[in-house]
């Protein structure tokens, strides 16, 4: 199996590029942003691809979205540290065959791969539960991306910016900037307002 593995940390890359070689399998390249990972699918048309969701750039979700779009019989696994139903459902629709959390074992990853290789569609048994309520739910708010449904999720939470920075990965200065453009798309004009809208949506962080 020919695999593009796409993550921004190089750590965590190294460790995964050196456990999937010792499965047997075979790193065609790596990608560090979602528009690297996109270049890279086209170019080298891999088996499958691991897409990390938090990449710089057009982020995960919209790279598996292109990469699907160019080549539906690439597969792709998301292997992230989010576990926001927003997220996942955002990347199944876009085109994801998987979906596996950083915590997996080696065990699951090796296991995730081999099914999504065959066309099989595999989700982490800790955020299944979003996916069977999800999918068949309309979204009440279709006008946020998927960072924005996360932020609104973990504002509904009661976290801070700085909280949220730290779940997500990002930057304080970068939430700030998603709250602002939640606070446009949901006509509100303070977080208590988002929260309660959101709250009144359904969406209530849990």
């Amino acid at each position: 199996m020919r695999v593009l593995l796409c993550d921004d940390h190089p750590v965590y890359r190294d460790g995964l590029r050196t456990l999937l070689q010792e499965l047997g399998l075979d790193v065609v390249a790596e990608a560090a942003s979602g528009e690297e990972a996109v270049h890279r699918a086209a170019e080298l048309a891999p088996d499958v691809v691991v897409m990390d969701l938090s990449m710089p750039g057009i982020g995960g979700v919209e790279a598996t979205r292109r990469i699907v779009a160019a080549r539906p019989e690439t597969r792709v696994l998301a292997l992230t540290m989010i576990e926001e139903d927003a997220t996942m459902l955002a990347a199944l629709r876009a085109g994801a065959s998987g979906y596996l959390l950083k915590g997996a074992t080696g065990a699951e990853i090796s296991a995730a791969l081999d099914a999504v290789g065959r066309g099989a569609v595999t989700i982490a048994p800790e955020v299944a539960t979003g996916l069977r309520s999800g999918l068949h739910r309309p979204d009440p708010f279709p006008q946020l991306t998927p960072r924005e449904h996360d932020v609104l999720r973990l504002m509904s939470r009661g976290r801070t910016n700085e909280l949220i920075a730290q779940t997500l990965h990002l930057s304080v200065k970068t939430v700030r900037n998603v709250v602002s453009s939640i606070f446009l798309k949901l006509g509100v004009s303070t977080r208590a307002q988002a929260v309660a809208t959101a709250r009144d949506a359904g969406v209530d962080g849990h």
